[in-house]
């Protein structure tokens, strides 16, 4: 895993956006179209979302490295890391479909590939095992991060994630494993404390973040 290079590139971002606040005038643009759940604070609800967007990229590499440390020290690398590398791919060598972007607005196309693809991934196993792989819920962070990209364009991204996680688990994964040993090993206590060694993986972002809240 390349986490230093996610790092750097965010930094670049970063840099970026103080020069030419790109990500600033696309999130002002898109404030009026969030999805009804999501609450913002009537002071500085920019600047909100502004952090969020840094927050949400930089989960990226962290994410990565802890779900790396986690898979070796639970045996299950086999699963995991291939996972990873597509997600830390998505980030540093995006499809054609997010070129054309730079800065904090750019990395948020390709931060949001690299969420979605695990959140799809989850979805799988989670329907043939009743176990997630990586027992991190983006959901209500990937809603938020939808909206700001814009709904056709999100999409888009989408098809792409659907794409890739049908090459990367194919047809016949879960016909080709044990899934009750499978499912042994991911909620084995050895699996479940590696996970709680990164407590900021096991809170949903949202609610972290205090910027959202659903009503249901």
């Amino acid at each position: 895993m390349n986490i230093p290079a996610l790092r750097q590139l965010i930094e670049h971002a970063r840099q970026h956006e103080v020069s030419h606040g790109t990500l600033a005038r696309q999130l002002e643009s898109r404030m009026q179209c969030l999805h009804p759940a999501i609450c913002l604070p009537e002071e500085d609800a920019l600047g909100v979302l502004t952090k969020f967007v840094d927050g949400y990229l930089e989960q990226v590499p962290e994410l990565l490295e802890a779900a790396h440390v986690v898979a070796c020290e639970a045996g299950i690398e086999g699963q995991i890391v291939p996972v990873l590398k597509v997600a830390e791919h998505f980030f540093l060598s995006p499809p054609e479909v997010v070129e054309g972007q730079e800065g904090l607005a750019g990395l948020l196309d390709e931060a949001y590939l690299a969420h979605r693809l695990i959140e799809e991934v989850n979805d799988r196993y989670i329907g043939f095992i009743g176990q997630p792989l990586i027992p991190l819920d983006t959901t209500v962070a990937n809603l938020i991060a939808h909206r700001l990209i814009g709904e056709l364009f999100a999409n888009q991204l989408d098809e792409a994630v659907q794409l890739a996680v049908n090459g990367l688990l194919g047809n016949t994964l879960f016909e080709q494993v044990s899934l009750d040993a499978y499912r042994a090993r991911v909620t084995s206590p050895k699996t479940i404390a590696a996970w709680q060694a990164w407590p900021c993986l096991s809170r949903q972002f949202g609610v972290e973040l205090q910027l959202s809240r659903s009503d249901g």
